[in-house]
């Protein structure tokens, strides 16, 4: 009997053990809000959308301790819709992230599966859309992807440790097309830097067949149309060969108040080379400039004010220009709970992507028959 007591009592020990040394988190994050539009297809327009601020999501994040400072970890992350109740990012039941990976005290953290890329990681927090701004105020059309629309599937990341605030990384996501290995290859690779008030960031990216593997890559999209549609900055490029995004930001903080800045280049290369698809200025490259200047101000513990100011010129063989303005509040009833509005004003001018006069195109709005666009959101988040 005492030694059937004895196992019992060592198997719960180590049960125990096992225990303490590995954890897994149930978390989410609930937006929902109100929003205005002047002119959405030619007419006003008032709906309900969710994930504004930050995109509505649960997950699963869990880390074992492996000894010797080695861990393994793992995140998946579901994205869904408030409004209806219905998955996000087409539809994909971790469509947000899904990966799993090793994380060593002494060399880094390696993941692999469905990833945010560098652009997103080191150099996300220079945008307003980022951190105070909905993503209908990220830059037109997010078409660098700082707001981190698009995710990576089948890729493969490393990120460095902290090296007296400077960390690095880079992503490289396999094609996975027999006989052709460039194809639908991204790479990217970024890094960081923060000392004291000072944070500054670079990054680059490059996405090979971008309309399949950048802007196609959940389970409803499409293998031979274009997935490309979602504004008219860049939906004549769908036939692009290759999509390069450059970025660099820096950020200051003094006292309540914070300065930022971007500057990203943006292009959409040899275009025409994938058949079948729109190819407005086929032959040519369509490149973008785009420069964000930003500003918030904590005026009390609750309390958060914020303005920015976005410019977006085209250039190759495309002549749009876009001016955009942000300006919101964001007042925090609890540590979790936190209630925003924001208004956003777009205009257009010169050429767009389809070839015809630009018009204003406010991120996720339908395009405005104009080259003024103006929207108000007025919400809620919740995180858990």
């Amino acid at each position: 009997m005492q030694k059937h007591l004895f196992a019992a009592a060592i198997s719960l020990a180590f049960a125990t053990a096992a225990h303490a040394q590995s954890s897994v988190t149930l978390y989410g994050l609930i937006d929902v809000g109100v929003i205005y539009a002047n002119n959405a297809g030619g007419h006003s327009q008032y709906q309900m959308g969710s994930g504004n601020i930050q995109g509505s999501r649960w997950g699963l994040r869990g880390t074992e301790d492996l000894g010797g400072g080695l861990k393994a970890l793992f995140v998946l992350e579901n994205g869904f819709s408030v409004t209806n109740g219905k998955l996000g990012q087409g539809g994909d039941e971790f469509g947000r992230q899904a990966y799993v990976g090793l994380s060593s005290a002494n060399l880094g953290t390696v993941t692999l599966g469905r990833q945010y890329d560098s652009v997103t990681d080191f150099t996300y927090m220079f945008e307003a859309a980022n951190v105070w701004s909905p993503y209908f105020g990220a830059h037109p059309g997010d078409l660098d992807n700082l707001n981190g629309t698009n995710r990576v599937n089948n890729a493969i990341k490393y990120k460095s440790l902290s090296y007296g605030g400077f960390t690095f990384g880079g992503l490289y996501s396999l094609g996975g097309v027999a006989g052709q290995f460039n194809r639908n290859q991204i790479w990217s690779l970024g890094a960081n830097y923060a000392h004291g008030p000072f944070v500054l960031g670079v990054s680059y990216l490059n996405a090979k067949d971008p309309n399949y593997s950048y802007f196609g890559n959940n389970s409803t999209s499409s293998t031979t149309a274009s997935n490309m549609t979602s504004s008219r900055v860049y939906s004549g490029y769908a036939s692009a060969k290759t999509q390069q995004v450059i970025v660099a930001g820096a950020q200051y903080t003094w006292q309540a108040a914070t300065f930022g800045l971007t500057y990203s280049n943006t292009q959409f290369k040899d275009i025409g080379t994938l058949a079948g698809l729109p190819a407005t200025g086929a032959g040519g490259d369509a490149k973008f400039h785009n420069v964000e200047a930003n500003f918030r101000y904590q005026l009390t513990p609750a309390l958060l004010l914020g303005a920015a100011y976005d410019y977006t010129k085209g250039y190759g063989v495309n002549s749009a220009k876009y001016h955009q303005g942000v300006i919101g509040a964001d007042y925090f009833l609890s540590k979790r709970t936190d209630v925003y509005a924001d208004a956003v004003y777009q205009h257009a001018s010169g050429t767009d992507s389809t070839g015809a006069k630009a018009v204003a195109n406010i991120n996720f709005l339908s395009a405005s028959t104009t080259q003024n666009q103006v929207m108000a959101i007025v919400g809620m988040r919740h995180r858990f």
